[in-house]
């Protein structure tokens, strides 16, 4: 007589070449995009590469201890981890520990680095859902009162700094998770316009973020303000043409892009390497995330797939997003790319998220 029975296996190979071959790419064009800004600023082509191999490195640790540590422990974890986030934005919020960037306080300096209490809260809030939606029979509006309440506050707090465009992702990817529930359709045809009328005053009466708006639905018009980074980037791509003019030859990463070697690192991509350059890394993200939705699909237990479904759905959204804002689809957001832009707090946390991926694909169900 067959019994079922789970039994640990080696990690997804896909998977895991993957976001390899993705990682070592994003390091070059982090060092293709980031050294001349490196050497004006600190004598050295390759300092802001030296700092994102060293947080590769971390992000190398971290994310095989994720691989080894059953998934299953991140329940047991994710109290923890809400509290830890909300005192961390707190932190940022209240504190002098906080880093303002470009009129943006989202970084904590601790012990000499820069850690960005958001990313945190992105994988924070998906385990904490993935436990409160396993542990409760989601099908009134009252049984994800919990979760919700939860993340309000986390939102909140992440707006101020300010960071929409986090917020959005974070939002987006819980509202993902709820519809894997038993939770009415009819609620989220409730909440979807309310939370987009909501979403268009703020903005509307933030002048910083109905700037972004203005540059880009004309950003010809506000070439020279606005919509000036999605100029530049519609220049990159359109020098690249369908090979690109050569690694390390990209001009508009001479101080003509913004954040050439963060939100922006895919037009240096296209310039680069043009049109196959691109079509290659989106053949890689593609595979990245139907590996994941197939990864969270197979684990035989509902808090194990809730939990590859939103990391799968966050990494999905994170890159959407970042491409549409580079191709001028989208306002600017200031969402980076995962595995590729240049970022500490954001690459360990991916990498984390990827090795919580891989373990799951460790526990496939099988029958012996």
């Amino acid at each position: 007589m067959l019994a079922r029975k789970i039994k640990p296996q080696k990690p997804d190979f896909v998977l895991l070449f993957v976001a390899g071959f993705i990682l070592s790419a994003g390091l070059i064009m982090v060092l293709s995009s980031s050294s001349l800004f490196s050497y004006q600023n600190n004598d050295s082509y390759y300092h802001l590469f030296y700092k994102q191999l060293q947080w590769a490195i971390i992000g190398l640790i971290f994310g095989y201890i994720a691989v080894l540590f059953p998934y299953k422990k991140w329940k047991k974890l994710s109290g923890i981890g809400i509290i830890i986030t909300i005192i961390l934005l707190l932190l940022v919020e209240y504190t002098d520990l906080s880093v303002t960037v470009k009129g943006s306080a989202r970084w904590l300096d601790i012990a000499g680095f820069n850690i960005q209490p958001s990313e945190i809260a992105k994988l924070s809030l998906i385990v904490f859902f993935a436990y409160t939606l396993t542990r409760y029979q989601v099908k009134r509006f009252r049984d994800i009162i919990l979760p919700v309440m939860v993340m309000i506050p986390i939102l909140y707090l992440i707006y101020e700094q300010p960071d929409l465009g986090t917020a959005v992702v974070i939002m987006i990817t819980c509202g993902v998770m709820l519809l894997m529930t038993e939770l009415s359709i009819g609620y989220f045809l409730i909440a979807i316009p309310l939370i987009g009328i909501s979403g268009y005053h703020l903005i509307k009466n933030n002048e910083y973020q109905w700037n972004r708006i203005l540059g880009w639905l004309n950003p010809w018009e506000y070439a020279t303000s606005h919509g000036y980074q999605i100029v530049n980037a519609e220049i990159a791509f359109g020098t690249g043409g369908l090979f690109g003019i050569g690694i390390g030859r990209s001009t508009e990463s001479y101080g003509y892009l913004p954040e050439s070697y963060t939100d922006t690192i895919f037009a240096v991509i296209g310039e680069e390497f043009g049109f196959f350059g691109t079509s290659v890394v989106l053949v890689c993200f593609v595979i990245l995330i139907a590996r994941g939705y197939y990864i969270s699909r197979q684990c035989p237990d509902r808090f194990g797939r809730l939990l590859g479904f939103g990391i799968t759905s966050l990494l999905g959204i994170q890159i959407a997003v970042n491409l549409c804002v580079v191709t001028g689809l989208t306002p600017v957001t200031g969402i980076t790319l995962p595995l590729v832009s240049y970022g500490g707090s954001s690459l360990v946390i991916t990498m984390i998220q990827i090795g919580i991926l891989l373990n799951i694909s460790r526990y496939r169900e099988s029958k012996v």
